[in-house]
């Protein structure tokens, strides 16, 4: 099967649509099918890939790649792309990561547009939250996660209790996480948290982890990235996802379960689907419930341990090979049809 995936940001460009991009179509071509990708990331850092690039092509060339491809795929809508299906008949397949709004998340005309158009598309949902946002038959496949990178280490000592991974800014509610453990510390309570990440909120956070007296509990760690990243992640107890972003899916939450955490996210957008049974959810934006939360992970230890028991299975569904397989059949179906 000839397959053109379009992915609006593709790799040396760096985030969770890129690397879910990456996954599938190595994926894909390790199964045999031929694979060609549309970017309008310009940059190209020289990496190898097992399949041609197309970075901003031409009306023209645009127009070729579509009408040589079997199956057209869209990872994430784009308009910019999707134009020579109005003149080059293919079974188009859209999978939806993120929602389709503005960023202040009202919905523009091309919005409008996209939740019209994506009507005559084989559809994807990453979570069964994204999935209640299309008018459209649906199938939800989770998001794969990096296998072969975020593992469990056997030998690693878990000296650490919290940790939270991600970029630094308000919609991730880290300013959520250090208020509810204000309020642990009140009753004599003070487990530690790790923050990995850097952003713009980065100088507020250190103001109020010291108006909030917490130094003594809060380290940041800056940015930490591959087996960095993996090693620090196998010394904590916890992954705390505390958004108040709705998220689509939290791939973050897997790449902790996958190294040994128990993973607590608020219950909003797509994080209880990518928690599982492998961890806890509370209640969105409110801090005394996730302080609670925190104090009865970490009370027993037979409480992680009930929610590590699930994280295998739950892994499982998320492996590149897994999701990849889930993803061709959705193709493949289009394609014959």
């Amino acid at each position: 099967m000839k397959i053109l995936l379009s992915s609006h940001f593709f790799h040396p460009s760096v985030g969770g649509i890129e690397e879910v991009s990456r996954i599938l179509a190595r994926e894909f071509s390790r199964e045999g099918h031929q694979v060609r990708i549309v970017t309008q990331t310009r940059e190209d850092d020289g990496t190898a890939f097992p399949f041609p690039i197309y970075r901003r092509p031409g009306p023209a060339e645009l127009m070729r790649l579509v009408e040589w491809c079997d199956v057209y795929f869209h990872n994430n809508i784009s308009l910019r792309t999707a134009w020579p299906l109005l003149f080059v008949r293919r079974p188009w397949v859209v999978a939806h990561h993120t929602w389709i709004t503005r960023v202040d998340g009202t919905i523009g005309w091309r919005d409008r547009l996209k939740i019209l158009v994506v009507r005559w598309a084989h559809n994807i949902a990453v979570s069964d939250a994204m999935r209640e946002q299309i008018a459209a038959p649906v199938v939800v496949i989770g998001n794969p996660y990096r296998d072969d990178l975020f593992r469990c280490d056997p030998t690693a000592v878990r000296d650490r209790e919290l940790v939270f991974l991600g970029r630094l800014v308000r919609d991730k509610g880290v300013d959520l996480l250090f208020r509810a453990l204000a309020r642990l510390r009140d009753f004599g309570f003070t487990p530690r948290l790790t923050v990995i990440g850097r952003g713009p909120e980065e100088p507020a956070l250190r103001q109020l982890c010291k108006q909030l007296g917490l130094e003594a509990q809060i380290e940041f760690a800056g940015l930490k990235t591959g087996p960095d990243v993996v090693a620090l992640l196998n010394r904590h107890l916890i992954i705390v996802v505390p958004s108040r972003w709705q998220e689509p899916f939290g791939l973050v939450a897997l790449e902790g379960i996958a190294c040994g955490c128990v993973a607590l996210g608020a219950d909003c957008g797509g994080l209880p689907s990518a928690i599982g049974a492998a961890g806890a959810t509370f209640l969105h934006e409110d801090v005394d419930d996730a302080a609670c939360w925190i104090e009865r992970l970490l009370a027993s230890e037979w409480g992680l341990e009930h929610y590590r028991k699930s994280a295998a299975a739950h892994l499982a569904n998320h492996t590149a090979s897994a999701v990849a397989a889930h993803y061709l059949r959705v193709l493949e179906e289009a394609a014959h049809r």
